[in-house]
């Protein structure tokens, strides 16, 4: 078995599929949109078949990200080394995106940095 995907509500659509598509290098479908519903979505593909589902409906509100709930902590995804984990930190710190935690290697062998999407949501970066 394997995750398919993996959707995230924005208040901010577009902004959100511009991200990922520039500094993970998705492939984004046709945006699909029901307007009876009020609901609009881009799936985005990435090399290893994993899909990125953004949605953003009416009435759907903006929300703060408290660290300590129940609920997705955060995703990670595998840049290939170290070098290129250091080098898309330092790309999207020069872009004005939040690290949340530096490059590092952690107690159980990984190495990886923290950094939020457009949203806030929290992604680990790691080889």
């Amino acid at each position: 078995m394997k995750i398919e995907h993996i959707a995230i509500y924005t208040t901010q659509l577009e902004e959100m599929r511009q991200f990922y598509m520039t500094y993970f290098k998705a492939i984004s479908n046709k945006k699909y949109m029901n307007r009876d519903k009020g609901f609009e979505s881009y799936f985005l593909h990435f090399d290893d078949g994993c899909r990125l589902e953004l949605m953003q409906k009416m009435g759907v509100e903006d929300r703060c990200v408290l660290e300590l709930v129940c609920g997705i902590s955060h995703f990670a995804i595998s840049t290939g080394s170290k070098s290129n984990v250091d080098a898309l930190t330092e790309i999207l710190r020069e872009d004005g995106y939040m690290i949340k935690g530096e490059a590092r290697r952690t107690g159980d062998g990984y190495y990886e940095s923290l950094i939020l999407d457009p949203d806030g949501n929290q992604i680990e970066l790691t080889i």
